[in-house]
């Protein structure tokens, strides 16, 4: 059965940065029920724009008979700090201001995400994760989880995701911001402020989230007779339009920033030696047409984790190929746990 919950925690949340966050919730959802040993739980992260709902956006991943069952799993999956889908974020009260946060909501790192993470687990009492698993910012949480507290987590499967933002992908966030910022609303202390920004900051995420072969196969005219109104064009002011009707500027300014901030190797000596930390067995999987977190940061994981074992997702659907290739990602995901136990027992 499917639950929703509310975590709270009133104690301050000290942030890397700097700044401080006086107390915050994370509303998360299970799945199944948690076994007396509290060794079967599963934690999902999610990616930028998502919610703690795993099955309203990777289906087929956690149903009977999927790689994470309901009825042998626990699943978990928290909003992030930072969301708009009933987690603290920049539309939240600030219980000091007693007014929403908007654009006083502090910088967060996905260290602070994960700490916020790790006090939820804390209060559960599951001492050992089985599975942590994520995709894009959700893997690169992931990660930075389990370099943090390498003993929790049994295994780890990080999906198109990344060691370290790359400057290719903090020009195209900054790029996004940038369209927020020439929103003449955003300055406004008022929920749907950079709305329109942010219709067109989605739209260039599209350009990165997806494939030039994508938009030929699924975009391209019927016709060369047309002059205008093209499907492309239309297609891009729908992605805009979808996510604004869903998502706030706000929001998407703070998960972005946390995102081009990522890099497991602040404050330690290296990616090589913070990569040598993870105890988990791991999985890493890359697709082939993923130009925003490209095969070779994964490649960069799969040799860096000890034991790691790399998988590839043919799509033509770019970094959005997690988010479609379910059949694939099925399949790797199943044949991994099964070379997992064989291994065992031999």
């Amino acid at each position: 059965m499917k639950t929703d919950h509310i975590f709270h925690h009133d104690q301050e949340l000290l942030l890397e940065a700097g700044g401080v966050l006086p107390g915050f919730q994370l509303k998360y959802t299970t799945l199944g029920q948690l076994n007396p040993e509290k060794s079967n739980v599963v934690w999902v992260i999610h990616a930028l724009t998502g919610n703690s709902d795993v099955t309203s956006w990777w289906p087929g991943l956690f149903e009977s008979g999927g790689p994470y069952d309901p009825r042998t799993h626990f699943i978990i999956c928290a909003n992030t700090l930072g969301g708009c889908y009933g987690s603290t974020g920049p539309l939240s009260i600030n219980p000091i201001t007693r007014k929403p946060f908007f654009h006083d909501f502090p910088l967060l790192t996905n260290r602070d995400i994960v700490g916020a993470f790790d006090l939820l687990r804390l209060s559960l009492g599951v001492e050992r994760i089985q599975t942590v698993i994520g995709s894009s910012l959700g893997g690169q949480q992931a990660l930075e989880w389990t370099i943090k507290e390498p003993l929790v987590f049994d295994h780890l499967v990080l999906i198109a995701t990344n060691a370290s933002h790359s400057p290719w992908g903090i020009a195209i966030n900054e790029a996004q911001r940038l369209a927020i910022e020439a929103d003449t609303s955003w300055k406004e202390r008022d929920a749907r402020a950079g709305t329109e920004g942010l219709k067109a900051a989605r739209a260039i995420a599209m350009l990165s989230y997806r494939s030039s072969e994508g938009f030929e196969e699924r975009q391209s005219e019927k016709t060369a007779n047309k002059v205008d109104d093209f499907r492309a064009a239309s297609y891009q002011r729908y992605q805009g339009q979808k996510l604004a009707a869903r998502f706030n500027a706000f929001t998407y300014w703070t998960l972005s920033k946390a995102m081009d901030s990522h890099h497991i190797a602040r404050s330690r000596r290296s990616i090589a030696e913070a990569l040598l930390q993870v105890k988990a067995k791991t999985l890493v999987v890359g697709i082939e047409t993923d130009i925003l977190f490209p095969l070779m940061e994964q490649r960069l994981l799969a040799s860096g984790i000890p034991g790691a074992t790399l998988e590839i997702i043919h799509s033509l659907y770019g970094h959005d190929g997690f988010l479609v290739e379910f059949d694939q990602l099925r399949s790797i995901l199943t044949k991994f746990y099964q070379h997992k136990q064989s291994s065992v027992l031999v």
